[in-house]
Parts: structure tokens; sequence; C-alpha cells
């Protein structure tokens, strides 16, 4: 039990020391994405998802993970790049926003970076106020 409560401390003890972990993923192409880990509950293989009649197309359909339903997000369609392919051998990454669960679709999972605040910038100004983007680093 102590290992446990040594790890949440070192994660919590981040957040004190102007730090942040990334979960970084990508989608479709090279192009590597970021989100901060403590917006993500969870990581799992896509399971099979549950097609809801008159849907926005971004949402692939629902997933029953752990007694509970949430929505499927595919990023790579709410970017503008089309639909994933072969969503069954994607990945769902749970998350919460705002007391909202939702997982993202997205090809591939990579790693965890550890960062520091200072290393992350705005994005460009010229991306524009539709753009999807909160911040930029370089890795």
């Amino acid at each position: 039990m102590s290992g446990i409560l040594d790890t949440v401390d070192e994660k919590t003890n981040l957040v004190g020391e102007n730090r942040l972990e990334l979960l970084l993923f990508s989608l479709h192409g090279t192009q590597t994405y970021g989100i901060n880990v403590f917006k993500v509950r969870e990581v799992l293989q896509c399971p099979p998802l549950t097609m809801i009649p008159k849907r926005n197309p971004m949402i692939r359909g629902l997933a029953h993970i752990r007694g509970g339903t949430i929505p499927v997000i595919d990023l790579n369609a709410a970017i503008g790049n089309g639909l994933t392919e072969n969503i069954e051998h994607s990945f769902i990454i749970i998350t919460e926003y705002n007391l909202s669960v939702q997982g993202f679709l997205v090809n591939s999972v990579e790693r965890i970076l550890n960062l520091n605040w200072q290393s992350i910038k705005q994005p460009p100004i010229g991306l524009g106020k539709e753009s999807y983007l909160t911040a930029v680093t370089e890795i």
C-alpha cells in the first residue's frame, strides 16, 4: 500500500514543482499530440462501440466500460482529417473535463512525458479562433 501512496505523492508533487506530465498519442499521420495526464482516467484498446442514430459524425458510438456508458469522439475527425479507419486496432483515452466523461479515439498511444511548464508555449497567433490547439511544445 505504501508503494501506491508514494506514487500518488510523486505525481501530486509535480504540480508544486511547476511540472506536468503529458500522455503522447498520434492520430492519422506523423504528428504527435499530448493531453495532461491529470485529465486522463484510463487508456484502453477500443472496445466494440454501440452506434446511435442521428449522431454527430465525430461521435463514433458509445462504449460500455466498467458499468458506465461513455461517448467516443474520433479526434481525427474532430480536427478535420476524416474518420479513423480500423477502429478495432485503435485506442480510447478516457478523460474527464468539468465532470463530463468521454473517450477520445486515437490511432496509437506512445508514452508519458514529464515537462516543465516553462517549455509549454501558446499556439501560433495565425491559427485563428477555430483552432483545436491550446498549447505547443518541442520534444
